[in-house]
């Protein structure tokens, strides 16, 4: 059924009049994790995890080389950014308000924030290096308590 003329220009008048009163939609909320995603390239994190997959399957078994592009095919197919990117968003829309997607992404597209970006893996890197050495060190204890528990 059509609204008459009149009350469509009314309502039309009203939500033109009143943006600020009314909450933001789930196209701004959806819009704020679409930039965050952009501004912590995700999509290229998410394509490089496709490939480190993929190289490490082939590493741990050399016969799956030949296989390569019908792998690459599959993961992309399950795990790349296009098989991810709605399910991503949808889990970002629930776990994060927009108010909050607007602060990540005011930090994310600050000098700052992309020095994090850029330097966070190199430091996960050298903390999870830094626990296996510190693992390694001391395994003996592990060895021992083990040990003697088994003589128990």
């Amino acid at each position: 059924m059509k609204l008459p003329a009149l009350t469509g220009f009314l309502v039309c008048t009203l939500i033109l009049a009143v943006p600020s009163v009314s909450p933001a939609g789930p196209d701004s909320h959806r819009e704020a994790v679409a930039r965050l995603f952009e501004l912590t390239h995700i999509q290229r994190l998410i394509e490089e995890s496709v490939d480190d997959v993929l190289a490490l399957q082939i590493t741990q078994n050399p016969a799956l080389a030949e296989h390569r592009e019908a792998m690459r095919a599959f993961l992309q197919k399950y795990i790349g950014w296009q098989a991810l990117k709605e399910d991503l968003a949808a889990m970002y829309l629930q776990a994060f308000t927009e108010a909050e997607l607007d602060e990540m992404n005011a930090f994310y597209g600050s000098p700052t924030g992309q020095k994090v970006l850029q330097r966070l893996p190199e430091l996960v890197r050298q903390r999870n290096q830094l626990a296996m050495q510190r693992l390694q060190e001391n395994i003996g204890e592990l060895q021992q308590e083990i040990g003697a528990g088994a003589g128990n």
